[in-house]
């Protein structure tokens, strides 16, 4: 029997959110971002990719574009005003020294209270099989966070200004969403309907999936609908936390 979820800690003012594509953080996430960054927290997003493999109808190059600029608008939908992407390839990451360092190196930039993830378990739960990027990534991020914290970790990491960037070992937590082993959550009643329109803003991504696309609004309300049988009845996102 499921346990009932705590709530998320709000007791931060910064997060850095760091996931593998465009809409990865739409599928439940961002109603979440929706509430912080109304109530004056401020959320940056990190991708890894620019999901250039994500359409399956359309070239790689031209996919890129088409999914950066959604990503950008969905992040307008959420309050989020700063998007960065890393460059690996879509669909075959694989430089986990290189990814760790990166993220390792845009914490210790932005010195953030709260890192927030994708799921990076081997499932979705049951035995609905979790993409490869979301793992890697996923994994990448734990990892980071400590290598953020070790002064001898990548220790010749540089800021634009070329100095050193000194280690940042003050993240208070890292919350996983989408996860199977779920412990706390968000109320997001006064927020979903921003996270509705955040995913709606990747149009030819959802058009790309064509009759396995969900309905943005029935899909994140009937997810929204079943965390909220383990929070009290309160419209949830939910979210794994480490510490």
């Amino acid at each position: 029997m499921e346990t009932d979820l705590e709530p998320l800690p709000e007791d931060w003012s910064t997060a850095l959110a760091v996931v593998a594509h465009p809409g990865d953080m739409e599928y439940g996430a961002s109603c979440a971002v929706a509430r912080w960054t109304s109530a004056g927290k401020q959320v940056t997003y990190l991708l890894a990719t620019r999901g250039e493999a994500g359409i399956d109808g359309t070239a790689p190059k031209e996919a890129k574009k088409i999914r950066t600029r959604e990503q950008i608008a969905s992040c307008a939908a959420v309050g989020v005003k700063r998007l960065e992407f890393l460059d690996h390839p879509d669909g075959v990451i694989g430089d986990v020294m290189r990814l760790r360092r990166e993220i390792a190196s845009v914490i210790r930039r932005h010195r953030p209270d709260v890192v927030i993830t994708l799921n990076h378990h081997e499932t979705w739960g049951g035995r609905m099989l979790n993409q490869a990027d979301h793992r890697v990534l996923g994994a990448a991020v734990l990892d980071a966070v400590k290598d953020a914290g070790n002064r001898w970790a990548f220790g010749d990491l540089r800021g634009t200004d070329r100095k050193s960037l000194p280690k940042w070992d003050e993240v208070q937590f890292i919350a996983v969403a989408g996860s199977p082993a779920a412990t706390h959550a968000v109320d997001i009643t006064d927020s979903i309907a921003a996270g509705v329109e955040s995913l709606r803003c990747h149009t030819a991504y959802l058009a790309g999936l064509g009759a396995k696309a969900p309905d943005p609004d029935e899909f994140l309300r009937e997810a929204a609908q079943r965390n909220a049988a383990r929070f009290g009845g309160r419209l949830a996102a939910t979210f794994e936390v480490y510490r």
